[in-house]
């Protein structure tokens, strides 16, 4: 597969209307690109294709479906799904409504191509940088840990397990 990058791509109008009257209050994916934009370009995985043969799917766009299938804790064929089927993914990786999406093996080969170029960090990183820019994150800031709620989020826990190991016992 070889890499045939595209410019930043463009929301369909259609898919922009449809998307914007169903989540009126807005959605993740929509906040997402409103507010961070374009967050991968395909340039950025050039040293991942060869220059020759069958052109592969926009590696930008891909990307975009591996962190959000992270954040929404899905298998590849539950991300392919969501792709093909749910009109949020389809307004973040600006695609037509009626655009059939990819077979799920194409993440784990993504996947791949990440991980054995040593590229794995690509995606972070460029979500970081673009974070750092927007000012939502501080570099290098100091990182606080407040062990008293810990403890007490522990304590009520371990009370839940003592109630519900007594109510088992109980019921026996």
């Amino acid at each position: 597969m070889s890499l045939q990058p595209q410019p930043a791509y463009v929301i369909p109008e259609e898919t922009r209307r449809v998307a914007h009257a169903a989540f009126p209050k807005g959605a993740l994916c929509l906040r997402l690109v409103e507010v961070l934009g374009h967050l991968y370009l395909d340039e950025q995985f050039a040293a991942l294709f060869p220059t020759r043969g069958q052109p592969a799917a926009s590696p930008a766009r891909l990307a975009l479906v591996v962190v959000l299938q992270y954040v929404e804790g899905l298998s590849d064929r539950q991300a392919a799904d969501a792709v093909r089927g749910r009109i949020d993914w389809k307004y973040a990786r600006g695609l037509e409504l009626t655009d059939p999406g990819f077979d799920h093996t194409v993440l784990s080969e993504f996947r791949a191509r990440l991980v054995s170029k040593d590229a794995d960090r690509l995606l972070l990183d460029t979500l970081l940088e673009r974070l750092r820019k927007l000012g939502l994150i501080k570099q290098r800031g100091r990182q606080r840990t407040d062990s008293t709620y810990v403890l007490a989020a522990v304590r009520r826990l371990n009370r839940l397990e003592r109630v519900g190991e007594t109510m088992r016992a109980a019921l026996s």
